[in-house]
């Protein structure tokens, strides 16, 4: 599929990413805990990194935890590559640092990443890798989690950090809201898919993936369940 031809909004969830394609406006400054590859169907994708500088480009590549906000696209394709899998590999090596404008992705499809997004990596520690799948499909607390990849808790939070370039709080946030947007597309309410989840409430919920996407559960919800609306 070229980035060109489909104009319903949607957002699905595969293997080691997720795709959305549709319209988005002005975002707030938000940090993802996976790579963005963000597409403009027509035109440029612009966005702004947290010093202010302006990019725009056919394609921009954010790494995890880049601060950034979107700027109003009319129709956009962006996927969110998780770091540890083989796709996010390639990535790292070529646009490991900052908001980089990547032209030569302008006609990645889905089908590009999904074998390699189901494929862990070969370039992170496979311990870490073992512990960030675990985390992605439940919540474990970090003693029991560093005990079952065979490494203490202190030595698996520096390999995080050092690895992917952030703490695991913040991959287990990322897990939490790839289930609960699981758990909306398989037709939870917000608050049911919040507690589903792990977050305390709705509005912990709200307030989490707003900072991580940029977006709320309101404005993937209708995407999540086939009934287009204008992302915010």
């Amino acid at each position: 599929m070229n980035a060109g031809t489909e104009s319903v909004p949607r957002f699905t969830i595969g293997e080691g990413y997720a795709v959305y394609r549709g319209s988005t406006t002005d975002s707030a400054f938000h940090r993802h805990a996976a790579f963005q590859i963000a597409i403009a169907v027509q035109g440029e994708v612009a966005m702004v990194d947290a010093s202010e500088t302006h990019h725009q480009a056919v394609a921009l590549v954010v790494p995890p935890m880049a601060r950034h906000r979107m700027l109003a696209t009319a129709e956009l394709l962006t996927f969110f590559v998780e770091p540890h899998c083989v796709f996010a590999d390639r990535l790292r090596r070529r646009y490991g640092n900052g908001v980089i404008a990547a032209p030569e992705l302008r006609n990645l499809r889905e089908e590009d990443i999904g074998p390699a997004g189901g494929c862990p990596s070969s370039e992170l520690d496979p311990r870490l890798v073992a512990a960030l799948n675990t985390l992605r499909e439940r919540s474990v607390p970090m003693p029991g989690l560093a005990a079952m990849v065979g490494l203490s808790p202190q030595r698996l939070r520096a390999l995080a950090r050092h690895q992917v370039g952030m703490p695991l709080a913040r991959w287990r946030v990322w897990a939490r809201l790839r289930r609960a947007a699981e758990a909306l597309r398989a037709g939870q309410s917000p608050a049911d898919a919040a507690i589903t989840a792990g977050f305390a409430d709705q509005a912990h919920f709200t307030r989490r993936m707003r900072e991580m996407m940029g977006l709320t559960p309101a404005a993937v919800l209708p995407v999540l369940r086939g009934h287009p609306r204008r992302a915010t």
